[in-house]
């Protein structure tokens, strides 16, 4: 990836934060995108703002094109996850879960894909979920979210198809990550233990693997998890 230009959302920490750092070691220019503060990376653009806010997210992406142009390879990785009975998912949380879910990768892939297909080239990866195709408990709201992502990319597959513009979905299983945290999964028998999880590196890894794939090669999807 040497001197590609790499936007990463969500990069604060977890897959984000990983993918981000093994795209910097493989040689590309950085830009970066969280709410929260981000481990040191230098050379890279850091950018704060929340991507499920209309006004943060455009202030964000203008920013990004202001001072850094088209990235040859996004990856749209910022989202939040929801683990409720549907009895206790209230209209506020499904709006939350759409809002940075769904509303925000669209908002990032409408702003830079149209320049990728002009110059003819780039690479738009988006992290979903296991819960993109399969159906847990507990999980009404989130794998909503994580579903009409996956039609989202459907749709950019076959629009941007023949561009020069390659879409991926990367749709790992359960990631040991800080949103784990407040349900402590080693102390329920109904979630994988944080030993049985993948790691954020693990995902990392098939998320270079994928933006770095030779412009004659599609990769549409890769479904990843514990072994």
């Amino acid at each position: 990836m040497a001197g590609q230009l790499a936007l990463v959302t969500g990069a604060s920490r977890g897959i984000g934060a990983a993918t981000a750092r093994r795209m910097h070691q493989a040689g590309a220019r950085l830009v970066r995108i969280a709410r929260s503060d981000m481990p040191p990376l230098p050379g890279s653009l850091d950018i704060r703002a929340d991507l499920a806010e209309v006004g943060s997210r455009l202030e964000a992406l203008m920013q990004v094109s202001a001072q850094a142009g088209v990235p040859d390879v996004v990856v749209s990785n910022a989202g939040a996850f929801l683990l409720a009975p549907l009895a206790g998912t209230s209209d506020e949380l499904v709006r939350e879960q759409l809002g940075i879910n769904v509303e925000a990768p669209i908002a990032v892939a409408r702003h830079f894909l149209p320049s990728m297909r002009e110059r003819g080239s780039g690479v738009h990866i988006i992290v979903g979920s296991i819960a993109d195709w399969r159906g847990f408990a507990g999980n009404a709201a989130y794998a909503a979210s994580k579903y009409a992502v996956r039609g989202l990319h459907d749709v950019l597959l076959e629009e941007y198809r023949g561009s020069g513009v390659r879409c991926t979905l990367v749709s790992p299983g359960p990631t040991d990550t800080a949103v784990w945290d407040p349900l402590d999964p080693d102390c329920r028998p109904d979630l994988p233990s944080r030993a049985e999880m993948l790691t954020p590196d693990d995902v990392a890894d098939v998320i270079c693997f994928a933006a770095t794939r030779p412009r004659h090669v599609q990769l549409e999807l890769v479904r990843l998890g514990p072994a």
